[in-house]
């Protein structure tokens, strides 16, 4: 691989950027930028260390990130207290402006991190509907989810076309941020360089359309649609854009300011010699019309037995009691959406599973859930290295015990004896270091 870019492109790029082709060019050979977003539910001091660089303007959470830093790495990051994420890649979710209390769909969404802007903006409200139709892909989506603490979110895996089939004209707002061609990964991922072509763009476009097509069915009247991509290129761009407007008239662009954005026009690019970020596309629109569509409720999860309930109950007291079953798992999640027929990865807070007169209960439960009465330990950093990675830790609490560390609980322990046995699911455990 030379990791040139292609003579095709650049040749494209002239005709789009004029006099600003040898800035652009220029751009793409620096450094690229790194960004975190800081978790606005698990809030903690330790935190604020890593955020001495210069904020980004259009997220408020989001912040520049030392291009050395191991910040994906640290105990806090898995504890779901930032997310690591692209600059650039935080407009779009900032332009759909989710709200506490609607109905919102990302509807291609893993691994998560326009989602998880998204459900952070909402602060647990309302309903956040994350849809990923490769399953590996959305397996990692809800693991996102659950680490950075959203309990009001369903993550499926399902074909768009399944989706709006389910739930026509059901949601406020959705997020369509498309699979593409990847030029505005050229600066991080100079590998994607040699695997673009024209044709691979073309291809793109088609199978975009084919999205927002679906997508165009599940936004209820006066609700707003946000398509995004990681490309330059103007077919998967404006001209999808404008191809949108003319199929879908019920929809129109709708101007759009963010902090050092401007689109008056509905759509933005961001280009790096630009702004500090990679490249990323959005557009607004909006549909005619102001009517809200009760989304009918779910009747495909069996019901949890009151046996179990109180079962749950008597050992949790303080956490909800339980309105679904998903599989073997007791769920929380008072607005299910109807989702016969689709494949569900998480709904809610999963509180636990119920095993005869046992109860045990859910990591999500410890992570996503504020249960201030509930028995914890205070972990320094040792302590809390060891249980990550999976260690037994010595300690004189009884019970189920939430494991805490700089102020955010990590998981659950379960004491004995003067010991307290490691609940950390053996799937996410380290190695992990704290600097």
């Amino acid at each position: 691989m030379n990791n040139q870019l292609p003579e095709a492109f650049v040749r494209r790029m002239r005709d789009q950027l004029g006099n600003e082709l040898s800035a652009f060019l220029h751009a793409l050979d620096e450094a690229p930028v790194r960004g975190i977003r800081l978790n606005p539910l698990k809030k903690t001091d330790a935190a604020e260390k890593l955020t001495a660089g210069e904020r980004i303007s259009w997220e408020k959470n989001g912040y520049y990130l030392d291009a050395e830093s191991n910040a994906g790495s640290m105990i806090l990051h898995e504890a779901g207290a930032w997310y690591i994420q692209e600059p650039g890649a935080m407009m779009p979710a900032a332009v759909l402006a989710a709200k506490p209390g609607e109905k919102v769909l990302d509807l291609c969404a893993a691994p998560g991190g326009k989602s998880t802007q998204a459900g952070c903006a909402m602060r647990g409200e309302g309903l956040l509907v994350c849809n990923e139709p490769v399953p590996k892909r959305a397996a990692i989506l809800s693991r996102n989810i659950e680490r950075m603490g959203l309990p009001n979110t369903v993550v499926t895996c399902a074909r768009p076309e399944q989706l709006a089939e389910k739930w026509p004209e059901a949601f406020d707002a959705v997020l369509v941020d498309v699979p593409c061609s990847g030029e505005g990964m050229f600066r991080r991922d100079p590998e994607t360089r040699d695997e673009w072509t024209a044709e691979k763009a073309e291809g793109c476009a088609e199978r975009q359309r084919e999205i927002l097509r679906e997508a165009a069915k599940m936004v209820r009247p006066g609700g707003r649609l946000v398509y995004s991509t990681c490309t330059y290129n103007p077919q998967e761009n404006e001209e999808n854009a404008a191809w949108f407007v003319r199929t879908f008239p019920e929809f129109y662009p709708e101007a759009f300011e963010l902090p050092g954005i401007s689109a008056p026009d509905g759509i933005y690019t961001c280009y790096p010699h630009r702004i500090k970020g990679e490249g990323q596309f959005a557009a607004l629109f909006r549909k005619d019309g102001d009517r809200d569509i009760r989304m009918p409720g779910d009747s495909s999860l069996a019901l949890p037995a009151k046996n179990d309930k109180a079962v749950f109950r008597n050992l949790f007291p303080v956490f909800p009691e339980a309105t679904h079953l998903l599989g073997n798992t007791l769920i929380f999640m008072p607005e299910m959406p109807d989702a016969k027929g689709i494949r569900i990865l998480r709904a809610g807070l999963h509180l636990g599973e119920v095993r005869g007169k046992i109860a045990v209960p859910d990591h999500a439960a410890a992570v996503c859930f504020r249960a201030p009465e509930m028995p914890c330990r205070i972990m320094n950093a040792d302590t809390a290295v060891k249980y990550m990675n999976g260690e037994t830790v010595s300690g004189e609490e009884t019970g189920w015990i939430l494991m805490k560390y700089e102020d955010l609980v990590l998981g659950w322990g379960k004491g004995s004896a003067g010991m307290i046995k490691n609940h950390y699911p053996k799937g996410l455990r380290g190695p992990y270091y704290i600097p």
